[in-house]
């Protein structure tokens, strides 16, 4: 795996981890991966290194303000985001790319297949995509966030302590995934961990999600597109989510559901042989690369 230093304007550089394609046989097509808000790349790295393994080069990216990415005071609404990530295909030449986007990075892979369907040939879209943000649970649940976020602006915790917190509640995931969630701050002078982004920055992208809902981007959806929905542990949303996941189904027009029932939002750690394994099958749902 090697880092990989991507200009994308003038002032912003994207930090994308890269693992060329293993195995002996042809390589396959590449997959780029998007994380979620508050989130990194190296959150991908088991899954990445599965389907690497299977022929395919990854590129993982880190968005801005996100993991080793330049962070600039703005510009995080989806709009400047798709364009930083439209210039890091273009430069990778990964036209033809499969893309795969979690929660937020979901909604970014979705817009990019939209507006840009010469540069993608498959979408898997985990446990987002399909969330309607202009509603009364999700604005209430942003709000907490935006505050944790503000009040963690002190620094409250050591990374010792979050790493004892996160064996104890997520003990299926792996030293690779919790090592990759303490990568979602930065050590202040006193020794604790201070988040990437700013509550302001947060609100930024939460406004963004409010302006435009998935539904608008499906009809210009063409690819096959893989839809890997968890059920949510809050009963007035786990009924909403399935009602959006079949919305997204009947529109969208080569599409395939994969519940992951029992598992938390971050299936990539969580789960990484089964997400590996519904990336790898989008490659044979797609087209097969031109010669």
């Amino acid at each position: 795996m090697k880092n990989l230093r991507i200009p994308v304007s003038t002032t912003v550089s994207l930090n994308v981890r890269h693992r060329p394609a293993g195995g002996s046989g042809p390589t396959g097509r590449p997959y780029l991966l998007l994380h979620g808000m508050l989130s990194n790349a190296r959150m991908w790295d088991e899954v990445a290194e599965r389907v690497a393994a299977a022929g395919h080069p990854v590129y993982a990216v880190d968005h801005r303000g996100h993991g080793e990415s330049d962070a600039p005071p703005d510009g995080y609404e989806n709009a400047a985001v798709v364009g930083d990530l439209v210039e890091a295909v273009t430069s990778l030449d990964l036209a033809g790319a499969l893309v795969a986007g979690h929660s937020w990075g979901a909604h970014l892979a979705l817009r990019l297949t939209a507006e840009r369907p010469d540069l993608v040939a498959g979408l898997v879209l985990i446990d987002g995509g399909w969330y309607e943000f202009d509603g009364p649970v999700m604005r209430e649940f942003w709000e907490r966030t935006a505050d944790v976020v503000r009040g963690a602006q002190q620094g409250t915790t050591s990374a010792a302590d979050m790493r004892a917190y996160l064996r104890a509640t997520h003990p299926e995931w792996s030293d690779i995934s919790i090592e990759a969630r303490l990568a979602d701050y930065r050590v202040g002078p006193d020794g604790l961990l201070i988040p990437r982004l700013t509550s302001e920055q947060v609100m930024s992208i939460v406004a963004s999600l409010q302006r435009e809902a998935p539904a608008d981007w499906y009809p210009k959806i063409g690819v096959p597109v893989r839809l890997l929905p968890i059920i949510p542990a809050i009963p007035r949303l786990s009924d909403q989510v399935r009602a959006w996941v079949a919305a997204a189904e009947e529109s969208l027009e080569r599409v395939t559901v994969r519940w992951y029932p029992g598992s938390d939002h971050d299936l990539h750690a969580g789960a990484p042989d089964g997400i590996a394994a519904d990336l790898l099958a989008l490659a044979r749902d797609a087209a097969p690369p031109a010669t």
